[in-house]
């Protein structure tokens, strides 16, 4: 669906759904679906705050921070502040909010972002949007109570009303707005007037979804969709080996091939703008480029990761501590028996389905612009595009589109930024588009990593010590996962000893927690088995496992009846992980081809303690989706680099799990707890390795170290 949008009638709401500047705004109420226009919903309409407007005819319009990709944030935030102003759901429309993260950002490691990464958007949010809708609902009834003149803590309200229960007096909200008197700063709001848990009527139960009827219909606008007057297209070629920088090109050969506007030099590249895509394709092909290769130049992937073992044992190693609890050297020469085992992992790219792409229109004086984009993080890609133009991030209009997937790659703003550039340079509306070759030539990759894990046990078979030491570039992005605080070890030291090769790499769905989790979990295993336990038994009695993860191993092993026979050929593994603050342990049934060495897993279960489900179904769809993108990445996909260029070109050799690859059954349970929301996009994905690592072992007598778990690495390992 390709949109055309009026230079001089645009608006930042008209892009959501493109339909002659009208935002539609979608709901479910008992008599089936409602349509509200921009006109209905905001029409005399008076703000409340900054997240709210009402209109006379009672029609909510409900700013969404959340970045919509497919995750159902833009539906479960709003929903969470409509749940405490006691909105009619069927009355409310959702805009998504500004590119202003002073306003409509939420507080982490104290600073203000509108990044939705990490899983965090429920998480974060939760608290600021159920005061902001308490604010609201404070603000209704305090003018109803002036009008009605009785004392406010004598009404209550009701979805899109407020009562006065003495005599069954009404004022719809609407009517409110049409009369009432808004202070500044909003009134505050204490805990306890927030509405208990009990009489939420949206908050746990879910309410329908705001972009799936969009998405069906075809009338949800991505970024690629946006087309404005006079706008040409471009799409770039970048540096073969990362860090590289564009020398010089056949700029005069290019110009001359039907329909270039011309060429711009990008930092790492060079940028094609043409009047039709297909043009700038041609285009590209064509462009010959001489290249600064750069610092990464004959980088080796897989010589490097041999080489982190030997980062490892040296002395003079960058080490970075992360961990240090008690005293782990005397427990290792206390010890009755210690254990020792190394893993490895390869890079891994985001493979988001839609390919990066960004529109920027530059005015005429070059002092302000406007962003169309599906970003992750819009405040971020307004400050990109602003550094690009040389003005202030204020001067830059961000209209927020969906995304065909992000996963931490689109929480950047730097194809935007590039995009901004190349609009600069040829004065007109640029639509930038990279093709597939090129965001995997020039991705920006999960690191890959090296890593040596010690054990110590005491003389009744508990773990006392642990050491864990993990290799690789990327700072946080390595260590994310490492720690493990849903065991009760009393003496650890876990450190990182960090590489530089000049490679781009970037947040991936669960970053570190993937190849990390992997390590601790088949380690743990290995213990296990070595003491001739059950694997859930030791994790309880011999890791000192929390009351929490406990429970989280109690609750999956009744879901999939873990001491059951399983048919022949056929076995099961565990693993636990959290993350952002959610606690998830995960069973998995696998199967091995001897002959091809394909994994198969036939069925999944994981159990979850994430807090107070806002959403249970986008929960659960959001476990399930980090479950398969787990799959894939775990059974498939690697990334590999030879003289600084990447090897793989496109999905031919970059695989990704197929449909016929799918689980037979997936099982997630919540486990019930009244506890702030935890992240849940991304717990499904770190326990999947070590699970089928361990349910390998069970079947083969094997053990899998390297991920990806490959077919020629598994005949490998089945051959040692």
């Amino acid at each position: 669906m390709t949109i055309h949008f009026d230079k001089d009638k645009i608006s930042r709401r008209g892009v959501l759904a493109g339909l002659g500047g009208l935002t539609f705004g979608l709901a479910l109420g008992t008599d089936g679906v409602k349509l509200f226009t921009e006109a209905e919903a905001s029409t005399g309409a008076k703000s409340i705050g900054a997240w709210v407007r009402i209109a006379p005819n009672g029609a909510v319009t409900i700013l969404s921070a959340g970045a919509e990709m497919g995750q159902g944030s833009m539906t479960s935030l709003p929903m969470i502040l409509a749940e405490e102003m006691d909105a009619d759901w069927s009355r409310v429309s959702i805009e998504m909010a500004p590119a202003d993260r002073a306003v409509y950002g939420y507080t982490f490691n104290n600073a203000r972002n509108m990044a939705i990464v990490g899983s965090r958007a429920v998480m974060l949010y939760f608290n600021d949007l159920r005061t902001a809708g308490a604010q609201v609902r404070k603000v209704l009834i305090a003018n109803a109570a002036e009008k009605w003149n009785v004392d406010a803590a004598t009404l209550r309200t009701e979805p899109g009303f407020v009562v006065n229960p003495a005599n069954r007096q009404k004022l719809g909200y609407g009517e409110i707005a049409a009369f009432g008197k808004v202070s500044s700063p909003l009134p505050a709001v204490t805990p306890a007037e927030l509405k208990p848990r009990k009489d939420w009527k949206m908050i746990g139960k879910g309410v329908p979804r705001h972009d799936t009827p969009l998405k069906v219909n075809g009338k949800a606008v991505y970024g690629i969709d946006v087309r404005l007057p006079d706008m040409v297209y471009a799409t770039a070629l970048h540096a073969p080996v990362h860090t590289g920088k564009p020398q010089s090109w056949n700029d005069a050969d290019i110009k001359k091939m039907p329909g270039v506007v011309g060429t711009v030099r990008l930092p790492n590249g060079v940028a094609i703008v043409a009047r039709t895509f297909p043009q700038a394709m041609a285009a590209r092909a064509a462009l010959k480029v001489n290249w600064d290769q750069g610092a990464a130049a004959g980088f080796n992937s897989e010589a490097a990761l041999v080489a982190y073992e030997k980062v490892h044992h040296d002395p003079k190693a960058q080490i970075t501590s992360l961990e240090k609890r008690g005293d782990a050297d005397a427990a290792f020469k206390g010890a009755a028996k210690t254990f020792k085992a190394e893993f490895r992992s390869d890079y891994g790219y985001h493979a988001q389905m839609e390919p990066l792409n960004a529109v920027v229109r530059v005015a005429a004086d070059g002092q302000t612009a406007e962003v169309w984009e599906g970003s992750q993080a819009p405040d971020a890609t307004r400050d990109q595009t602003a550094k690009a133009l040389g003005i202030a991030p204020d001067k830059v209009t961000v209209h927020q589109c969906y995304m065909g997937g992000g996963f931490g790659r689109r929480s950047l703003g730097d194809y935007a930024g590039e995009c901004a550039a190349i609009a600069k340079e040829v004065k007109r509306p640029v639509k930038l588009v990279w093709t597939r070759e090129e965001d995997i030539a020039h991705g920006m990759f999960r690191p890959q990593s090296f890593q040596c894990l010690e054990a110590a046990q005491d003389a009744s078979g508990k773990v006392t010590g642990w050491k864990h030491c993990v290799v690789g570039e990327g700072g946080v992005l390595l260590h994310t996962g490492i720690r493990i605080p849903y065991y009760g070890v009393p003496n650890q030291a876990i450190e990182r000893r960090g590489v530089s090769h000049g490679i781009r790499l970037k947040h991936w769905r669960a970053v570190g927690h993937v190849f990390n989790t992997f390590a601790i979990e088949s380690f743990v295993d290995e213990m296990a088995v070595a003491a001739n336990m059950d694997p859930i038994a030791f994790r309880l009695e011999r890791m000192g496992a929390t009351p929490k993860a406990r429970k989280c191993f109690e609750t999956v092993a009744q879901m999939c009846d873990w001491k059951a026979a399983r048919p022949a050929g056929r076995a099961i593994g565990l693993s636990i992980t959290e993350r952002s603050g959610s606690l998830g342990a995960g069973v998995v049934e696998i199967s091995v081809n001897r002959q091809t060495g394909k994994i198969t897993v036939h069925k999944v279960w994981v159990a979850v303690d994430g807090g107070i489900i806002a959403t249970p179904g986008p929960a659960k769809a959001n476990v399930e989706s980090a479950i398969i993108y787990g799959l894939s990445s775990i059974l498939h996909e690697r990334v590999t680099m030879k003289d600084g260029a990447v090897q793989q070109t496109n999905f031919h050799d970059y695989e990704l799990m197929r449909m016929s690859d799918m689980p037979e059954e997936m099982h997630t349970q919540f486990i019930d707890v009244d506890t702030r929301p935890t992240g849940l996009g991304e717990i499904g994905n770190p326990f999947i390795a070590g699970a089928i690592s361990n349910a390998f072992h069970r079947l083969t007598g094997k053990r899998l170290r390297h991920l990806p778990f490959t077919p020629d690495r598994v005949l490998a390992t089945l051959k040692a």
